[in-house]
């Protein structure tokens, strides 16, 4: 299953948001530095989708907002 994501670092709140069939919005408490946005957003989505952390890959947009995530 492949999911296009927009996250929004630094926020208040830990949240995922679905736009459209896959399509999804994430509010992210960790700032961009050193991966740990981008590990705090596959934790969330392994939690959302009840999927292992070990199956999820960022294929596309790994230093940016707009990511294309891959679950297997």
């Amino acid at each position: 299953m492949i999911i296009n994501v927009r996250v929004k670092p630094g926020s208040s709140e830990q949240k995922i948001f679905k736009i459209s069939e896959n399509k999804f919005l994430i509010l992210l408490k960790s700032k961009p530095e050193n991966n740990k946005a981008n590990i705090e957003m596959i934790n969330l989505i392994s939690k959302y989708f009840k999927v292992p952390y070990t199956k999820i890959k960022i294929k596309l947009g790994l230093t940016g907002l707009k990511k294309t995530v891959e679950l297997k």
